[in-house]
């Protein structure tokens, strides 16, 4: 267990306040986000499949399906699941990917778990009848659980895998939408729904001669086998006799890095900010232990989950783990908490209560690593939610192997350079035999907000060209006026949850029944700009205040590498819990009465806000 901690004075807040900010000067970078480099042109090979081989030649498609799904990964699969519930016959899935997962077909790095409790992670547990193994699944069973709604609901059918979408351009006299990908295929759909995810595209630090290491190196998102050895269980054989150098401590990091001190001759860890690592105790679960003897089990555990998560009241915590434990760090800027008071009593609280969890954090690492200079490297100086926290009963202990160092490049702001030989950190090369990098992703940069993927609505305009020009405007996240029957899993929405798959269904599950009341209805798809106009004020209203909390974080993610949070609107400020009772009791409201008022009227159109014709 995580050691406890007493109550800070105020001469102790006082001081960690300068400790925060001392250990934040020393990381931030003036290139903010542009110290990351793409996997794109000469990097490009980072990107590859590695699980496909040489892909299948196959004719072109020149057809017409009912719905294109771009993006096969949870948010894809769950879309064509609950078509399939409407009653949607052709669904085609369109994924770069060799098989349906998403970020489970690329991670399957030594180590992989999900740090979600599984039976709240993994979705339509209730509908396929299975119940995890474990309490936090590997990632191999993750992806089998992908392939199993997969096959389900029969996604494989007109699915095309190992394929790029390339354009999508709405054609005004037939009302489809003509996708184009980068096998030749060329075929329309009356329906698109893009579900491409904020975390596919792996991101490289931009450490000069990074092009240069003579050595071998890959990205843990696509972990090379062929060059290591063993399984996602470990047994990595072909490292025994290498020097190995990771980068990354973020949640990648803190499950490969076990992995790999077990297994390599030495290995070096280099660190520019330190993780939180709580306690994890995994362990095998049974069907008893989760109440999955019931119908309906699932949906009421998660749904548990996400009201807790979320900052809502209820009567038990089911899952009772450190999410939950932390809720109110972790979803400290939503209302449901900053409403007990005012602002400076409620951030006068929260600094206390994360005072002392932090302390407790940094004490479960000076005594789990025996060596006190390596302990303080590891201990984490800033606030429990500046990153997402992770979970692990592995990670420090590795630190006390003697093949295992840890390399602090805070004060360089990073690895200086990268030689043909290896690593170089304040002066000192780091002599190497194989580089890997756990560097993530690049967050919220993927399809149609890549610019790789042109989206052009009525009369040719494209969509980032309309949303750069006059902000991101939709209704609730999912469409826009100008792009008929385009529905959007992503933007202006809510994935605050650390649940994410959970965001993906209730997203998923409201996308259908759009595409159902338009069949219904036979109209389109398209939010009037007055909705859209109503949504942003919706937004902007009680919008949480993040810069009093991020002011004072590490670089990172969650603030733009510290340059603060982006400005505009964004997620629904209530939370995902509110988000979802939002997006239920409008379906009611504007949809249902909208097909009865049309059904006894003979009116053609229901209500503008949800379609027009």
């Amino acid at each position: 267990m995580t050691p406890s901690a007493p109550a800070p004075s105020p001469d102790d807040l006082a001081a960690l306040r300068r400790r925060y900010q001392h250990e934040r000067e020393r990381r931030v970078r003036p290139d903010g986000a542009g110290q990351y480099l793409t996997t794109d042109a000469e990097f490009g090979y980072y990107a590859a499949d590695p699980y496909v081989g040489e892909t299948a030649e196959r004719a072109p498609f020149h057809d017409t399906v009912d719905v294109a799904v771009v993006g096969g990964g949870f948010g894809g699969i769950l879309a064509g699941a609950h078509l399939r519930d409407h009653g949607v016959e052709r669904i085609r899935i369109i994924d770069t990917a060799g098989d349906f997962g998403g970020t489970w077909y690329w991670n399957r790095y030594p180590g992989i778990h999900c740090d979600i409790e599984s039976h709240v992670y993994l979705p339509m547990l209730d509908e396929t009848g299975y119940v995890p193994e474990w309490k936090y699944s590997p990632g191999e069973e993750i992806r089998r659980h992908a392939i199993r709604i997969a096959e389900k609901y029969d996604l494989y059918a007109d699915a095309l895998l190992s394929t790029t979408v390339t354009d999508l351009t709405w054609d005004d006299d037939t009302e489809h939408w003509l996708v184009t990908t980068d096998r030749g295929d060329v075929f329309s759909a009356r329906y698109v729904i893009t579900a491409t995810g904020t975390l596919t595209e792996p991101k490289l630090p931009g450490i000069p001669g990074i092009q240069d290491f003579r050595g071998h190196t890959f990205h843990t998102s696509r972990w090379d086998y062929s060059y290591t050895g063993g399984t996602p269980d470990g047994g990595m054989t072909g490292l025994r006799d290498k020097r190995v150098g990771i980068v990354g401590t973020g949640a990648t990091g803190v499950q490969v890095v076990p992995m790999l001190a077990a297994d390599t001759a030495h290995l070096y860890v280099f660190q520019r900010t330190p993780t939180t690592v709580d306690v994890r105790a995994n362990r095998r679960t049974t069907a008893a232990d989760v109440g999955a003897d019931r119908a309906g089990w699932a949906r009421e555990r998660r749904d548990n989950f996400l009201r807790i998560v979320s900052g809502e009241t209820a009567e038990e915590d089911l899952v009772a783990d450190g999410w939950t434990a932390s809720a109110e760090l972790l979803e400290k800027l939503l209302p449901s908490f900053r409403r007990r008071g005012d602002r400076e009593t409620f951030e006068a609280a929260y600094e206390v209560a994360d005072a002392v969890k932090m302390n407790a954090v940094r004490e479960r690492v000076r005594q789990t690593v025996t060596d006190p200079a390596t302990a303080e490297i590891l201990a984490p100086w800033y606030r429990y939610a500046c990153k997402r926290p992770t979970f692990s009963d592995n990670y420090y202990p590795a630190f006390n192997r003697s093949n295992v160092t840890l390399v602090d490049t805070a004060d360089s702001h990073g690895i200086e350079r990268v030689t043909e030989n290896g690593v170089v950190v304040d002066g000192i090369e780091y002599e190497l035999d194989c580089l890997v990098f756990a560097t993530g992703f690049s967050v919220g940069i993927s399809g149609i907000r890549s610019g790789k993927l042109p989206v052009r609505g009525r009369r040719g305009t494209l969509l980032m060209d309309e949303w750069k020009q006059h902000g991101t405007r939709t209704l609730h996240g999912f469409t826009s006026n100008g792009f008929p029957n385009l529905i959007h899993m992503g933007p202006q929405q809510n994935a605050s949850s650390v649940n994410f798959t959970h965001i993906l269904d209730e997203q998923a599950c409201h996308a259908a029944a759009l595409i159902a009341a338009a069949e219904t209805a036979h109209a389109l798809v398209e939010p009037s700009r007055a909705a859209e106009g109503a949504w942003l004020e919706t937004l902007a209203q009680d919008a949480p205040d993040h810069e009093w909390f991020h002011a004072e974080c590490t670089p990172g993610y969650y603030n733009q590498e510290g340059r603060g949070r982006t400005n505009g609107a964004g997620a629904y400020p209530h939370g995902a819990y509110a988000f979802h009772e939002l997006l239920r009791h409008w379906r009611t409201e504007s949809i249902d009465e909208a097909l009865r008022a049309r059904k006894s009227t003979g009116d053609r159109a229901p209500r503008p806000e949800l379609v027009t014709r």
